[in-house]
Formats: C-alpha cells, sequence, structure tokens
C-alpha cells in the first residue's frame, strides 16, 4: 500500500539540490514522517482522553500542528488556499518551526520523554530542502501516509527499514548504522530475552537490536502490563551521532515504540567506574563502531586505554551489564588475536569477569561494504569462562550485495548452540589450554582442511578491499587532525 507512496517521495527527493545522497534521503524523510507520526499519536491520544472524560494537554499546538501547515483542511478536504509553499514555507520551516520545536529541550522533564525526543530531532537537525515546491510534494505524500494502526506501523516500518539498509549499502558511514537483521535476529533468539529484564545498545544507530527484540517479545495475546512493561521499562539505548539518533528514533517510533528511551550522547563519556547498580541492565545487544578513535580524556574513564572505539565500548558494556546479565557484541575478528597491550589484557578481563561462552565466526561479506571480517561474542557476566564454544558460519556462497545473509543462513547456528554441538563447522576450546600470556582466542577450525597456500581471486579483492577501507579510516582520522 505505502510503498508507492516511498518511492514518488524518492522521485521527489531526486530533483532536490539539498539532498545529495542516500543519507540525506533518509534524514529528510525521518522529520517529515516523525512530524506526521506526532500528528497521528495526538489524534489518538486526544480521542482517548474525550472517551474517558479526561483535559488533553496537546503535544505541539496553534500554527505548528501538521493540520495547519502541512496538511491544512477545509470541510475535510485538503485545502490548497491554505497550503504554504514555494519561499513561505522554506522560511516558515527554516525561521519558525525547527526553532520552536528545537526548545522542547525546555519542556522535556526527562529524555524518556516525547518533549526530549522533539527537542533533540530539531535541535540536532537541519532543513535541507531548498526548493518549497519539492517539500510541498514530499508532505502532500507523507500526509496520506497513516500510523494508526499496527499492520500500517508495520508495512511503513519495512519500508523504513528497507532504506535504512540503501543507506548502509550506499557507504561506509551510512554503514555504521546498519547490521543485518538475519544476524540481529539470531543474536536474539539465543539471548532470547524475556519481559521483565531491560536490554541495553549504547551504540544504538538505527536501533535494529532494540526493534527487533521488540518484535521478538511482543507475542500474540500480551497481556496490557506486559505490553506496557515492552513500551516503557525494556528497551535502552545512547547513540552520539545526530543523524544515527534521528533514524533510531524513527525505526522504533514505526515497529511500535510511541517513546523510545534513547539518549542522545556518547556512551564512552561516562566513567565506567561510576557506574552503578541502577544504571545497569539485564541484557546488552550491540554492534559497536569500528575503527574509530577517542579523544585522550575519553579514553581516561577506562581501566584499560586504547584508541580503538570498538574496545572502550566493550569495556562499557562488562559493566552495564548486571550479575548474571547476558550480552552479544559484534566485533572485528583480529580483537580475539592482536597482540598488543589493550587487546590482551581486554581478553584477560572477559575471561575472568565473564563467561564467554560463544563465539560465532562471521564470514567475509556479512558486513557489506565493512572491508573488515567480524565474530560475535556471546557472554554471561558473573563467573569466569571455562570453555567457549564455536562456530564458523559458512553460508556456501559469496555474500554481497547481491547476495546478502538471510534467517536460513543463522538457522543451524542458532540450532546447535542450544546444546554447544561439535561438528565440522563447531568445536569447543578450553580455557585451561589457551596461552595466560597472550590469551589468543583465535578461530582455529581443527576440523578443516589444510588450507591451500594459493588464494583465489576473490580471496585476494577481499583482501585488498579491507586494507583500502582501514586505509581510508586512517587517513580520515589524520585529516580530522589537521
Amino acid at each position: 500500500m505505502y510503498e508507492n507512496a516511498f518511492n514518488s517521495i524518492e522521485r521527489a527527493l531526486r530533483a532536490e539540490d539539498g539532498i545529495a545522497n542516500e543519507l540525506d534521503y533518509v534524514e529528510q524523510t525521518s522529520w517529515v514522517l516523525f512530524l506526521k507520526y506526532l500528528h497521528d499519536l495526538e489524534s489518538e491520544r486526544r480521542d482517548r482522553a474525550e472517551l474517558e472524560g479526561r483535559d488533553h494537554a496537546p503535544i505541539i499546538d496553534g500554527q505548528y500542528r501538521w493540520d495547519r501547515w502541512a496538511a491544512p483542511r477545509k470541510d475535510g478536504e485538503f485545502d490548497h488556499n491554505a497550503a504554504l509553499t514555494g519561499d513561505d514555507l522554506i522560511r516558515f520551516v527554516d525561521r519558525e518551526l525547527f526553532p520552536y520545536l528545537g526548545r522542547y529541550h525546555d519542556r522535556a522533564t526527562g529524555p524518556d520523554t516525547i518533549e526530549y525526543k522533539i527537542g533533540e530531532v530539531f535541535t540536532e537537525l537541519r532543513n535541507k530542502f531548498r526548493s518549497g515546491y519539492i517539500l510541498r510534494d514530499v508532505l502532500e505524500i507523507i500526509d496520506g501516509l497513516h500510523f494508526n494502526t499496527q499492520a500500517d506501523k508495520h508495512e511503513l516500518s519495512a519500508l523504513y527499514e528497507t532504506r535504512i539498509r540503501r543507506m548502509g549499502n550506499a557507504g561506509r558511514n551510512g554503514g555504521e548504522y546498519y547490521t543485518p537483521r538475519p544476524l540481529i535476529r539470531a543474536m536474539i533468539r539465543v539471548v532470547d530475552p524475556k519481559i521483565g529484564e531491560t536490554i541495553y545498545d549504547g551504540a544504538v544507530g538505527s536501533a535494529g537490536f532494540l526493534c527487533e527484540a521488540y518484535d521478538y517479545m511482543r507475542r500474540p495475546g500480551i497481556s496490557a502490563t506486559d505490553y506496557d512493561t515492552l513500551q516503557r521499562h525494556t528497551f535502552h539505548g545512547q547513540e552520539k551521532k545526530s543523524l544515527a539518533y534521528v533514524i533510531g528514533i524513527m525505526n522504533m517510533v514505526l515497529h511500535g515504540i510511541e517513546a523510545p528511551n534513547i539518549v542522545h550522547t556518547n556512551s564512552l563519556n561516562e566513567n565506567v567506574m561510576d557506574i552503578q547498580e541502577k544504571d545497569r541492565h539485564d541484557i546488552v545487544l550491540a554492534n559497536p563502531p569500528f575503527g574509530g578513535g577517542e579523544r585522550r580524556e575519553v579514553q581516561q574513564n577506562f581501566p584499560i586505554k586504547s584508541g580503538e572505539t570498538a574496545y572502550l565500548f566493550l569495556q562499557h558494556f562488562i559493566r552495564k551489564l548486571r550479575a548474571g546479565g547476558r550480552a552479544a557484541v559484534v566485533i572485528k575478528n583480529t580483537f580475539l588475536s592482536n597482540t598488543d597491550n589493550a587487546s590482551v589484557a581486554l581478553r584477560r578481563e572477559l575471561l575472568t569477569a565473564c563467561n564467554l561462552h560463544t563465539v560465532l565466526d562471521c564470514p567475509q561479506g556479512t558486513f557489506q561494504g565493512a572491508g573488515v571480517k567480524t565474530v560475535v561474542l556471546f557472554f554471561d557476566k558473573g563467573e569466569p569462562t571455562r570453555r567457549i564454544w564455536y562456530y564458523q558460519l559458512d553460508p556456501g556462497r559469496s555474500l554481497g550485495k547481491t547476495n546478502p545473509l538471510n534467517d536460513d543462513d543463522m538457522a543451524e547456528f542458532v540450532e546447535l548452540q542450544r546444546g554447544r554441538v561439535t561438528g565440522p563447522k563447531s568445536w569447543i576450546v578450553d580455557v585451561a589450554d589457551v596461552d595466560p600470556g597472550t590469551f589468543d582466542l583465535s578461530v582455529k577450525n581443527p576440523n578443516a582442511p589444510e588450507a591451500s597456500a594459493l588464494r583465489s581471486p576473490e580471496e585476494i579483492i577481499d583482501a585488498i578491499l579491507a586494507r583500502d577501507a582501514e586505509t581510508a579510516d586512517i587517513l580520515e582520522r589524520i585529516r580530522g587532525l589537521l
């Protein structure tokens, strides 16, 4: 039903000078969708208040309401005479609407309120539309979308996810926000969250982990109490980047969470030694960014100093878990074998503070365009590791843009993991046999045949792309220092 609407929006944006790429497309679509969602939520709350005989205080009022500036109506029909367009529309959005909504920070009572989300979105983003005529077309298309039923939200969320995935495939920066959903779903099935537990992602990105966990836990016939628990007390996230924050909020909204508990902040600014029991969670699900460096003052927040962002996040996640808590975290496979002091110290801490019970080795191409191989670490906090079950994922084909990871690829891993079954692609390592000097946890399948001395052309190309990606990261960091 809504596919044509999204395609029409995309066609309109191609003609907009201010929209340069897929990231801009998702960003600019998001703020307009967000305001339409707020309008539909407002209507639902107002109707509910009338039925219950309560007063209703609108979220957005006056000339800033959607049905005043974006889609004015007269006698139930769209009023083209009252609708702003052209330069008048751009001036209103830039000089009045965004500044007004940005001030919602002042009225927010906390980060879990819808007012906080509004203030963050319209403080951090800017309108990139330059043509008020194109914006008018987009507004009228989005006015035809509705968030009133679960079916509406389900269809919209699927379409939005498609755009996020395309944004991730469009470039290295966009890829930071997108983790393949089949991998996320497999991680969630292994961790198996229960209603009443809290779930945390400190590098929330597009909120794929939280959205998929919500879908997993929202079973048919759920009670009103459990539904309220899922809505208000289960999912928690933090995100540093403005675009990712907005996308994450919108993605959770489309999945059916009215006021997502996502805070716009850098999780690594928190000193891990200051984390208290009230700050901890039962489950951590995350794919922290790789490679990026943090300032020295940020590294001072961690007992193990490192310029690798993912290593700081791993320390953060370990301390964010309650005793007995469970985690599944994506990280570069080189973490398992690097010999630098930080890598060795972090592996030692992970093995002594947590039970690292499972390592999932992902093939090249799992993350499209990333140029690095990854593993997923599954661990429980509170007891040391004794045995690690490894599984080497092999879908039997080369993964890529036209041949992405799917749920069937993950089925065997999920099934075998329950019993830690060994076989051609799975084995167990006793920690007593791990070198106590290096704590090397490299993926070395004892069941695999001897590797050929000659690499295939595809492997050589993958290696070159991986080195190019790492070189690009280094050059970007150098650029930032100039």
